[in-house]
């Protein structure tokens, strides 16, 4: 009677493994898997793909140019209602702004008109590129903790501080090409 537990147990053990492997994706001979997305289940008859998002980023992200002085930073920019409207500005024509330094950790400049507004408690670090209060861009060059809408960030950091300095500073933002 013990063996026949033990039989039935090893039975049902091999029947639930058995049946995890059938929800692997099929393929038919010849046929290649697109691994760039997945179909996961997360209802039952509801089926939901996501995208490879290292792919995806690469493809679709936005860039602009922070010229400082006679330096010129690349930043990626989000995706978010404030950077369409940023966007479209730069369009028009380039974005000039007269930022000061701010608590020797920022510089912060009005931007001349409000954009919308995504604010999320956040930590800054430096090179991020935010919006403050719907009208002002900030640029940090150190780190804070505040409510802000995610603008960019800039991709290199090599003389970023130093093009900062210690004063007052005139940012030009334009569309990379």
């Amino acid at each position: 009677m013990k063996r026949i537990g033990i039989l039935l147990t090893v039975l049902f053990l091999l029947v639930c493994v058995a049946s995890c492997g059938a929800e692997e994706a099929r393929t038919e001979p010849g046929e290649t898997v697109d691994s760039s997305t997945q179909d996961t289940q997360s209802e039952p008859g509801e089926t939901v793909t996501t995208e490879n998002k290292t792919e995806t980023e690469a493809k679709t992200a936005m860039k602009m140019n922070v010229q400082i002085g006679d330096r010129t930073f690349s930043a990626t920019l989000e995706d978010n209602d404030a950077v369409r409207e940023l966007v479209g500005m730069m369009k028009e024509s380039p974005v000039t702004l007269e930022l000061r330094d701010y608590s020797g950790f920022e510089k912060v400049g009005p931007l001349g008109r409000s954009l919308s507004t995504d604010d999320r408690q956040t930590t800054t670090v430096a090179g991020d590129i935010v919006l403050y209060n719907g009208d002002q861009i900030v640029l940090f060059y150190g780190s804070n903790s505040w409510s802000y809408t995610r603008v960019g960030h800039i991709d290199d950091l090599t003389g970023w501080a130093d093009a900062l300095g210690s004063g007052g500073v005139t940012a030009v933002f334009t569309l990379a090409e």
